[in-house]
């Protein structure tokens, strides 16, 4: 598995960690900083999908009015952004 750290933009969570394994699957999501449950909560939906899933669900989604999220970023972060 290929672990990979993401800096996020424009959110209160700085960083987005995860691995990727042989079939594009994203496992063990972790935030630094950010809404605590939540991301939690997102982690644990996410567990085991597909990168094009995780973003195709999450992609687009904003927090107030910021223009990204975390869920965003996460969606950035897994299609290599």
């Amino acid at each position: 598995m290929e672990k990979i750290t993401y800096k996020t933009i424009g959110t209160c969570a700085k960083t987005i960690t995860f691995e990727r394994d042989e079939e594009n699957r994203i496992h063990n999501i972790s935030f630094e900083g950010g809404c605590n449950g939540n991301l939690k909560a997102v982690s644990k939906l996410c567990e085991g999908m597909k990168a094009e899933e995780i973003s195709a669900k999450l992609a687009g989604n904003l927090c107030g009015a910021k223009n990204t999220s975390c869920a965003d970023q996460l969606a950035k972060a897994v299609m290599g952004a």
